[in-house]
């Protein structure tokens, strides 16, 4: 494994041991690591937090299954293209940021980190998410942009708590029906994707929804219109901005991004 080479004696090993154990934060961002270093290991139940964005780590090893108090995991901007399976024993996790790196499937295990709220795993080779990331039963915010998913599984409406989705930049044509249940939904988008259709379901049962994003999709504005529960949608999209126009809240104007843009 990496190790951090003490550069003076103001920031030794010891030094920065004692450090990571008294505020629970290991930062190590632009390290130029190439693998976690083998003393955040010695820390391991105080981690808290631990911030390894770009570095060249292309492997995370399974002893990363110590930091069993870890709340937030930060590994964007690397050369990562698995998780080990141990990922599943980090119970306490609650934010996993994956975006830049070269992942092209989660681990099954992914669906034990039962207190999951945010993950985040833009700018990857995804092809698929697990079967089970319905069991993500607090997950609120997923964001799986810019990968190489041709469909989102039907356990995603497992995800029971989710608020914000996005899967932008993909190959998926259809959603499956079981977003329907999310019923505290409120921002969805789905831009540069196949789209010709949505769950017939899905404004009417999604009463949360307040933003939906189709940019570049084939789907049309007639068809996005005469879906049930339209009406709502838009009564509840129009109130959620007259409330930022209010606040004096900067706003863009790319037409119905807060519906659809369609061609």
């Amino acid at each position: 494994m990496g190790c951090c080479n003490s550069k003076s004696g103001g920031d030794s090993s010891a030094n920065r041991i004692a450090r990571w154990r008294s505020t629970g934060i290991v930062a190590l961002r632009d390290s130029k690591l190439r693998a976690l270093p083998s003393e955040v290991l010695v820390v391991d139940s105080f981690v808290r937090t631990l911030d390894l964005t770009n570095n060249k780590i292309n492997e995370v090893t399974q002893e990363i299954s110590r930091l069993v108090n870890m709340q937030r995991l930060v590994l964007a901007d690397n050369l990562i293209e698995s998780l080990p399976t141990t990922i599943g024993v980090l119970r306490c996790l609650k934010v996993l940021i994956l975006d830049g790196n070269r992942v092209t499937n989660l681990p099954d295990e992914l669906g034990s980190l039962y207190r999951l709220e945010r993950l985040s795993i833009t700018g990857n080779s995804l092809i698929c998410l697990p079967k089970n990331i319905g069991d993500l039963h607090n997950l609120l915010l997923l964001n799986v942009s810019n990968n190489k998913l041709k469909s989102l599984p039907q356990s995603i409406g497992g995800c029971v708590s989710l608020e914000e989705l996005q899967a932008n930049g993909n190959f998926i044509d259809e959603l499956p029906p079981s977003v329907c249940n999310l019923l505290h939904l409120k921002f969805l988008s789905l831009n540069n994707n196949t789209i010709r259709q949505l769950p017939q379901n899905l404004l009417k049962d999604c009463k949360a929804l307040q933003n939906v994003s189709l940019h570049d999709n084939p789907i049309s504005m007639d068809q996005f219109q005469q879906m049930e529960g339209f009406e709502e949608f838009e009564a509840r999209r129009k109130k959620k901005y007259d409330k930022q126009i209010d606040s004096n809240v900067m706003m863009n104007s790319a037409g119905l991004d807060e519906g659809l843009d369609l061609r």
